[in-house]
């Protein structure tokens, strides 16, 4: 049986997408602003609503300081789909984002429903986001927080953190953080 080259490349294709994807989401969760310009041509768009629209790498640039207050980032994603067109390709993601944000006096819960509206471009044979934008579907707000990882019942478990006192980045040694 002969392969379908053409069809083996989409397969490959479409793995390196869904691969940067969830690169994105853990650069994210654990606030790797190294990690997360690896992810962006620099000439990319990035639409995150009122907290930055425009060049990705300005986006990145105000990571830290619109990341500060998120003592929680789970970013989970769903369906993917994604259409490949030689070195272009286009994705409509779906996920589920979780928030804990502490303000003055207390902290929040955001849960959000939604998709990323993704535009892709390999070059020099590395997928990098081109356009990246945000749709919230639903959100669920508990305010104040409910999340409790102090209880009893979690004691002696791993605890994850944002950035390098995650636990992750001592345990992996294949899963690199950072770049």
């Amino acid at each position: 049986m002969a392969i379908d080259e053409a069809k083996l490349q989409l397969l490959i294709d479409k793995d390196e997408i869904r691969s940067l994807v969830y690169a994105y989401c853990n650069a994210s969760d654990r606030h790797d602003h190294v990690k997360i310009r690896t992810l962006y041509h620099e000439d990319a768009i990035d639409d995150h609503g009122h907290m930055s629209s425009g060049p990705a790498m300005d986006f990145i640039e105000k990571l830290p300081e619109i990341q500060a207050p998120m003592e929680i980032l789970h970013h989970n994603i769903t369906t993917m789909n994604i259409a490949v067109d030689g070195d272009y390709a286009e994705g409509e993601i779906y996920l589920l984002a979780m928030h804990r944000v502490k303000l003055e006096d207390r902290s929040i819960d955001v849960l959000v429903g939604g998709r990323y509206f993704d535009k892709y471009e390999k070059r020099d044979g590395v997928w990098k986001y081109l356009h990246h934008a945000i749709v919230t579907d639903w959100a669920n707000i508990h305010d104040p927080s409910i999340i409790d990882i102090g209880h009893p019942f979690l004691e002696g478990s791993y605890i994850g953190k944002p950035g390098e006192a995650d636990p992750s980045y001592k345990f992996f040694r294949l899963l690199r953080r950072g770049v």
